[in-house]
């Protein structure tokens, strides 16, 4: 065989032996760990693992994310230590609850700090005050509702158990209807049922949000997989703070998220929705472990021993102070 002819199959051999090389490393480079993420509700709350999936932000740090709807942070806890799900927003009472019963629930991040939820009065109700004698309704007695409002009243120097009457009323339209009607003088009621009070000329007494520190929409797995699965749980954590400063950046295609996931056209609720949820949203996201009275107030109602329980033994701050520290975050925010 002439030499020529030798050194050319050699080139030959080591240019396809490259290109072999080469493609099965890509098709690792493209392999994504799978994992299950639970969201608790249809509403603007979950709006980032929406668009953190919509805008291929888990594929880019490796994940490939599958969104499970489940009903509430009762259910999600279960899911989480069945297995099922690798990490979901669950309330912190619920959190709190399920350790002290022995579960291993860990918060890495807080995405809201309070509940969107408002209370909406007759227009002659001005004061916390003017509300003695009056008729509330919420969706249900002992509800989360029912529990921050006279947590609030409490604040103002009142007593709702026996200033005021309070009445059970399934969804928010039937709610609104209630007030609107006369039947009650104020309601428990959230976006956009307190804007469709407003137009009407009722005024909203409290903000849940800038009244009581009560964080939700957090990140919450097992304390097992932070220990054993780190890297899956700080790349989740890092594309969820990548999908806030996403969300924030992207005022458009976030809107188009929502409008999709919750199939609203109306472009003033959206707007709004997204001019909410901006504010709230935190680009800095670490688990909040101050000002939660309220939080172990409620908890303390069956479980009295959380009083002796530290906030900080149901976080782990550790994921986003690396982020922080990095400059990942601060990154983020200058690429607008």
């Amino acid at each position: 065989m002439p030499r020529s002819f030798s050194r050319f199959l050699a080139v030959v051999f080591l240019f396809y032996f490259v290109a072999a090389a080469s493609s099965l490393g890509s098709a690792q480079d493209r392999a994504l760990k799978k994992i299950n993420w639970g969201v608790t509700s249809l509403s603007g709350g979950n709006w980032i693992p929406w668009l953190a999936k919509e805008a291929k932000i888990y594929e880019k740090h490796g994940l490939d994310v599958e969104l499970i709807l489940l009903r509430g942070s009762g259910q999600t806890s279960a899911a989480l230590l069945g297995g099922s799900i690798f990490a979901s927003p669950v309330a912190l009472p619920t959190m709190m609850l399920a350790n002290l019963s022995g579960a291993d629930l860990v918060n890495v991040a807080h995405t809201v700090p309070g509940v969107q939820t408002k209370m909406v009065v007759r227009p002659e109700i001005k004061r916390p005050e003017d509300l003695r004698g009056k008729r509330i309704a919420t969706s249900s007695l002992g509800s989360l509702g029912d529990f921050l409002f006279k947590y609030m009243l409490r604040k103002h120097g009142l007593d709702p158990n026996r200033e005021m009457v309070w009445l059970s009323i399934g969804t928010p339209p039937e709610r609104l209807q209630a007030l609107f009607s006369g039947t009650v003088d104020a309601t428990e009621a959230s976006y956009p049922f307190d804007v469709q009070a407003e137009r009407k000329g009722f005024r909203v007494l409290f903000d849940a949000r800038k009244e009581v520190v009560y964080p939700s929409m957090s990140i919450v797995t097992r304390r097992k997989s932070t220990v054993e699965d780190r890297d899956t749980v700080m790349r989740m954590v890092r594309a969820h703070v990548e999908g806030i400063a996403y969300f924030k950046n992207n005022k458009e295609f976030s809107i188009k998220v929502l409008s999709k996931q919750l199939r609203i056209n109306d472009r003033e609720t959206l707007e709004n929705s997204y001019e909410t949820y901006r504010q709230d949203f935190i680009s800095v996201p670490y688990p909040i472990t101050k000002g939660l009275e309220a939080t172990y107030d409620y908890v303390a109602q069956s479980r009295p021993e959380i009083r002796n329980r530290k906030p900080e033994e149901f976080v782990d701050p550790s994921f986003i102070a690396e982020l922080e520290k990095s400059g990942f975050i601060k990154k983020l925010y200058e690429q607008k």
